[in-house]
């Protein structure tokens, strides 16, 4: 080894100082780095942080977080077709309660008021006698077992509806096979969701005490329906009829959305210019794009969309109202669907079938045309679409 000289031990602890000089920061770009967000500092970018911020920015991501957003989005639209759904079909009904009372009376062929069907004026005569011997309530007899029954029946049928109806435009493009197969099905759903409860409601409407005698109370005659031996397990006497039931429902729910949507739909095109509301200018932000409807369109569109849904599905609903009440006359009698279509042709003939057809109109039509005015009332009013 050479010896170092005093010289060369000088130029190498210059060369030293200069090369850490060159490494410090100075205190500019110190200072600049400190007020650099955290997330952002270089010194604190770690290759994790780097990944990171790679995999929120991709492509991927992105998408996750929007399914997220839609399905959160749709629970919220779910819930609330749900509340306004039960509403409209509590408000529709009570609306028709007295006609409906006198509906099932009619169909039912009860013995004290069977003199007044096929008569001028029969429904109105009918009414007036029930009310001059049980005043206003004996026309509402049963209406809060109905409203039991309605909400959860219109509540899941609105729902499902709108649910089935954005699944089906997925998968099929004629919308007149969508809208009746998702009426079908969510009438369908509703039905058996709330049947035990129509089975209790429909018993009492049918019952007509003497006068000064209370009318019975809804867990009497839950409990002897139950008690009814026809069937060896008592809660099979509240599905009387059923079956038949989901047979009427199909063309009753899917005619009724069908009808529904495509004379709205006809209304903000064709005619438009008369029953078309001005759009709204003052709300650009609102999620609902379509043409609101004036009042009296709207209620017109329900009504025709009951009558058609009222004639498709009737000789079910006459059936299945016969099965219903048939423990009534006979507790051990089952009362099969053959069995009253038998008795009801050979007492009537085809005309049989459509005993309270005419009552049934004057009660469908305000029925439909209150329940889904006030579906999108209330839709508008929450903003959906």
């Amino acid at each position: 080894m050479h010896p170092t000289t005093p010289a060369a031990s000088a130029t190498t602890r210059h060369a030293s100082q200069a090369h850490a000089l060159a490494q410090e920061p100075d205190a500019g770009d110190a200072d600049a780095r400190r007020h650099q967000p955290f997330g952002l500092r270089s010194d604190h970018l770690t290759k994790d942080a780097a990944f990171a911020l790679d995999v929120t920015s991709s492509p991927g991501s992105a998408e996750a977080t929007s399914t997220v957003r839609a399905a959160s989005e749709n629970t919220a639209y779910a819930a609330k077709t749900l509340l306004i759904g039960g509403i409209a079909g509590c408000t529709a009904k009570t609306v028709v309660a007295p006609l409906d009372r006198v509906k099932i009376l009619f169909q039912t062929h009860n013995a004290r008021f069977v003199k007044y069907t096929g008569t001028h004026f029969g429904l109105f005569k009918a009414g007036a006698a029930i009310y001059r011997e049980y005043g206003v309530r004996g026309l509402f007899q049963g209406h809060s077992m109905q409203l039991a029954r309605i909400f959860p029946y219109a509540s899941i049928k609105f729902m499902t509806y709108e649910q089935l109806k954005k699944a089906l435009g997925r998968r099929i493009d004629d919308q007149h096979v969508r809208n009746f197969l998702a009426g079908a099905l969510c009438g369908v759903i509703s039905v058996a969701a709330s049947y035990p409860l129509d089975m209790i409601r429909v018993r009492m409407a049918y019952i007509t005490p003497t006068s000064g005698v209370p009318a019975e109370r809804v867990r009497t005659v839950a409990r002897l329906i139950y008690n009814e031996p026809a069937y060896r397990f008592g809660l099979l006497n509240f599905f009387r009829g059923f079956p038949l039931t989901l047979m009427g429902i199909v063309p009753y729910g899917g005619v009724s959305f069908l009808t529904h949507e495509y004379f709205t739909a006809v209304a903000r095109s064709r005619f438009a210019h008369i029953a078309s509301r001005p759009r709204d200018r003052s709300a650009p932000g609102r999620r609902r794009k379509v043409r609101e409807l004036k009042a009296w369109a709207e209620m017109t569109a329900g009504g025709l969309s009951g009558v058609f849904a009222q004639t498709a599905s009737y000789p079910f609903e006459l059936v299945r109202r016969r099965m219903q009440i048939a423990g009534a006359h006979d507790p051990t009698r089952r009362g099969s669907a053959a069995r009253v279509i038998s008795d009801i042709w050979s007492a009537s003939g085809p005309r049989g079938f459509f005993v309270g057809l005419t009552i049934g109109y004057v009660k469908v039509v305000p029925m439909f045309a209150v329940s889904f005015f006030t579906y999108e009332k209330l839709k508008e009013l929450l903003d959906l679409e």
